[in-house]
C-alpha cells in the first residue's frame, strides 16, 4: 500500500435481526467490488440491525461473522470493518472490529451508548479509544452517537482518518451530515461515515447519507440519497499531510483530560 487508501463503503438495507440475509446481501455486494481495496466499511450492527435484541443475537468473536469477515479479507487481500453485537465474558458490546487475513487487528466497544434508545441498558460501554494502522494510515474508529462528542474524537496527532459506522435515522440526517463535516474541520482528517438505508423493525426510517469529507470539510464522494450502494472512494495522505504544514491548525489545540466516570 502507498500514500493512497482505497475504500469500498457499504450502504446497506438492513434486514431487522436476519444476519443470514444480511450476511447474504453484503457478500452479493462485494462480490461485485471490479478494483483492489484496501479497506471496506460496513454500517453499524451490520449483520442485524440496531437492536437491542442483544442476549439472543450476541456471538463471540470465534463466531460465524468474524468468521466470514475473515474470509472476505483473504479473499479480497484487504481489511474489513463494522460494528456487531458481541459476548465477552458474560458482558454485552456494540463493537467494531477490523479484520485482515491474519485475523483481527483492531476492537473498538462504543463509548456512547445512545441514551435515547436505551442502549446503555442492553450493551456495555466502551472505555478504551483506538488508532490502528493500515499500511501508512493511522484510522481511528468510532460508532454512531460518539459522532455527537468532539473531546472523545479529538485528533491528537494520532490519525489521518475517523471512520464512523451508523444506524442513524433520517430524521436527523442534517445532524449527521453537519457533524462529519465539524469532525474533519476541527481534526484535520479526513471523515468517512457509514450509514444504512431503509426501516428497521421499529419502523425508523434511515436515508444513508454516506460520505467522505475531506480536511477543509469538502465533500469528495458521497452515496446516492436511499439508494443501497458500494460506495468506492480514494484518499491520498500527502495532500493531508501538506494542507497540516501549510495551515498548522493542530499546534494551537487545546488538551483535554477526561473524567473516567462521566
Amino acid at each position: 500500500m502507498d500514500d493512497a487508501l482505497h475504500i469500498a463503503s457499504f450502504q446497506a438495507d438492513l434486514i431487522w435481526e436476519d444476519k443470514n440475509r444480511n450476511l447474504k446481501n453484503i457478500d452479493r455486494f462485494i462480490h461485485k467490488i471490479d478494483e483492489p481495496v484496501d479497506l471496506i466499511v460496513l454500517p453499524e450492527m451490520f449483520s442485524t440491525g440496531f437492536t437491542m435484541n442483544s442476549e439472543k443475537l450476541a456471538e463471540s468473536e470465534a463466531g460465524p461473522t468474524v468468521s466470514w469477515m475473515r474470509d472476505h479479507a483473504v479473499r479480497m487481500n484487504c481489511c474489513i470493518t463494522g460494528s456487531l453485537i458481541i459476548r465477552e465474558e458474560e458482558q454485552l458490546y456494540n463493537r467494531f472490529i477490523a479484520v485482515t487475513a491474519s485475523g483481527i487487528i483492531a476492537r473498538y466497544d462504543k463509548r456512547h451508548l445512545f441514551r435515547m434508545g436505551e442502549e446503555h441498558h442492553f450493551y456495555q460501554r466502551g472505555e478504551q479509544r483506538v488508532i490502528f494502522q493500515l499500511g501508512s494510515w493511522n484510522i481511528a474508529p468510532f460508532i454512531c452517537y460518539d459522532l455527537r462528542f468532539p473531546v472523545w474524537m479529538r485528533n491528537h496527532g494520532d490519525y489521518d482518518l475517523i471512520l464512523v459506522v451508523a444506524n442513524w435515522p433520517e430524521s436527523r440526517r442534517d445532524v449527521w451530515k453537519n457533524l462529519l463535516v465539524a469532525r474533519a474541520i476541527e481534526n484535520q482528517t479526513y471523515v468517512l461515515g457509514v450509514n444504512r438505508i431503509g426501516r428497521d423493525g421499529l419502523g425508523i426510517s434511515y436515508a444513508g447519507d454516506t460520505r467522505v469529507i475531506s480536511s477543509r470539510g469538502e465533500v469528495l464522494f458521497k452515496a446516492e440519497f436511499q439508494r443501497e450502494q458500494m460506495l468506492i472512494s480514494h484518499l491520498d495522505k500527502k495532500k493531508l499531510v501538506q494542507f497540516r504544514e501549510q495551515f498548522p491548525v493542530w499546534k494551537d489545540a487545546d488538551r483535554f483530560s477526561l473524567d473516567a466516570n462521566p
